[in-house]
């Protein structure tokens, strides 16, 4: 089952956002305050919106899907990007992961978009089996705005 997740879910939230940078080997950037994630996503003017995956059999939270509208100007329309996507492991291979998507694919006729590290085999060969790829030519950016650059790859934080 997917549903919308309400305010009631912020510490199953913050829980699955931990539980995902420790597979990603990246818990040591985990530095969010829920309260201001509260405020994020529950608050009057939400910057993202997240789905909650909930085990059939026993009702427990599963996984979760964080996302927020994007606009793609060649396109002249609107999309989705995936901020974050986590199905815990006791939970995998029961279709989860993929009605996520489903749900995010039914909320728009734009792009779903999102970036995958690249030593992460099992996310990308699920990513593929749904007809998605990479796109080629691109290179992703990061800008702190505090006048330094943090780059992450394979569980390494370079800040320059």
């Amino acid at each position: 089952m997917i549903r919308s997740a309400t305010e009631s879910d912020l510490d199953e939230i913050c829980a699955l956002i931990r539980e995902l940078a420790v597979y990603e080997h990246l818990e040591h950037e985990v530095v969010l305050d829920p309260e201001t994630v509260r405020g994020h996503l529950f608050g009057p003017d939400p910057a993202a919106h997240v789905l909650m995956a909930v085990s059939d059999e026993s009702g427990t939270v599963a996984g979760f899907a964080l996302w927020f509208r994007t606009f793609s100007t060649f396109l002249g329309r609107p999309g989705i990007w995936l901020e974050d996507l986590f199905v815990r492991p006791e939970f995998r291979g029961q279709g989860l992961g993929r009605a996520l998507l489903d749900d995010l694919r039914s909320r728009t006729d734009g792009r779903v978009e999102w970036a995958v590290l690249d030593w992460n085999e099992p996310s990308i060969a699920f990513y593929r089996s749904l007809g998605a790829e990479p796109v080629a030519g691109w290179t992703r950016y990061r800008w702190m705005g505090d006048g330094t650059a943090s780059t992450s790859s394979a569980g390494m934080n370079v800040r320059r």
